[in-house]
C-alpha cells in the first residue's frame, strides 16, 4: 500500500530511456493499533488500544509487511502485503453484549487474539503532473485495484454459570471456552487517488486516500496514509528510509444471531521502514 517512493513518472538519469521500467520494493513496519469491535459467534467485544499498549499487555505479537511497485511511463502496478497477529488482554477490550454466565477470561493472558492477512494489488495511472523547480514536481495518480482480507478472531471466555455453550457455538476447554469466528475471507474493490511530491531527487512525500467495499463484500472500507521518504542515490539505484502514518478501516458482517461474525474496526499507527528503488 504505502507507495513508499515516487518511482512512477520520476526523473530518469541523463541518457536513460524516460519510459524504461522502474521498480521499487520496501520492507516496513506498521505499528498497528485497533479501534472498533470484533464479533465471534454472536459475542462482540470493543477494542481500543494503540500499538504500545498492545506490546505492553500482550504475549501474542507478530507481523510482516512488504510492498512492490513497477512503473513504465504513466502506468504502474503495485502489490502490498500485511500479515499480523495481535493479542489483547482483558484491560484492552470490553464485552458489549454479555450472556448471563459468560464473561471475558480472567484465567488467560489474552482475552482476544486476532490474525489478519491483507493483500492489496492494483494499477496506477498518472492523471496530472506539475513541474516545479529542476528536480522537483507534483503529480496525482488514480488507482484501481482490490484488497483481500482474511480475519480470524478468538475470544477467550470463562463460563461461570449454567450455560449451554454448545447452543452458542462456543468451544469448551479445560479452564476456559473459546468463541471463534471461523476465519472470514472477502475481497473488496478499491478506488482512490495518490498525491506525490518530489522536493528533490532524494526527498519525496506521498499522500493517499481510497475507498472500497461498496456493499459488494464489506459494507464499506477506507484508507488514508501519508509517507515521507529520504533516499541516498547510487549508480543505477537508490536506498531510502521512510516514516509515515496509515489508517485502514473496514466494516464486514456475516451471518445473524448467534452465528454473527464480523469486524468493524480501524487499524491505525505509524509506519517506519526502508526501500530499494532501481
Amino acid at each position: 500500500m504505502p507507495q513508499l517512493a515516487s518511482a512512477q513518472g520520476g526523473d530518469a538519469p541523463a541518457g536513460d530511456d524516460p519510459d524504461a521500467w522502474r521498480f521499487q520494493s520496501a520492507a516496513y513496519g506498521w505499528l498497528i493499533g485497533v479501534s472498533g469491535n470484533m464479533t465471534a459467534r454472536g459475542q462482540t467485544v470493543d477494542v481500543n488500544a494503540n500499538f504500545f499498549q498492545v506490546v505492553d499487555k500482550s504475549d501474542s505479537l507478530a507481523a510482516f509487511m512488504g510492498y512492490f511497485e513497477a512503473d513504465k511511463g504513466k502506468v504502474g502496478f503495485y502489490t502490498d502485503i500485511v500479515w499480523t497477529k495481535l493479542g489483547f488482554d482483558k484491560s484492552l477490550v470490553s464485552y458489549r453484549n454479555p450472556v448471563p454466565g459468560v464473561r471475558l477470561s480472567a484465567t488467560t493472558n489474552v482475552a482476544l487474539t486476532t490474525t489478519m492477512t491483507i493483500i492489496e494489488a492494483g494499477g496506477l495511472y498518472e492523471v496530472a503532473r506539475w513541474q516545479n523547480a529542476p528536480g522537483s514536481f507534483t503529480a496525482i495518480d488514480g488507482l484501481l485495484g482490490f484488497r483481500y482480507w482474511n480475519n480470524t478472531a478468538d475470544l477467550n471466555l470463562n463460563i461461570i454459570g449454567s450455560v449451554d455453550v454448545a447452543a452458542l457455538g462456543i468451544e469448551r476447554g479445560r479452564t476456559f471456552s473459546i468463541a471463534r469466528n471461523g476465519g472470514l475471507d472477502w475481497i473488496d474493490p478499491v478506488l482512490g487517488l495518490r498525491l506525490r511530491h518530489q522536493f528533490t531527487p532524494s526527498q519525496h512525500l506521498m499522500v493517499r486516500g481510497d475507498v472500497g467495499g461498496f456493499g459488494l463484500a464489506s459494507q464499506f472500507a477506507w484508507q488514508a496514509a501519508a509517507v515521507y521518504n529520504y533516499s541516498w542515490q547510487f549508480s543505477g539505484y537508490s536506498l531510502g528510509g521512510l516514516i509515515g502514518y496509515r489508517a485502514l478501516g473496514v466494516t464486514y458482517v456475516q451471518g445473524g444471531g448467534i452465528n454473527t461474525n464480523g469486524v468493524d474496526a480501524v487499524l491505525h499507527g505509524p509506519l517506519i521502514g526502508f526501500n530499494l528503488r532501481f
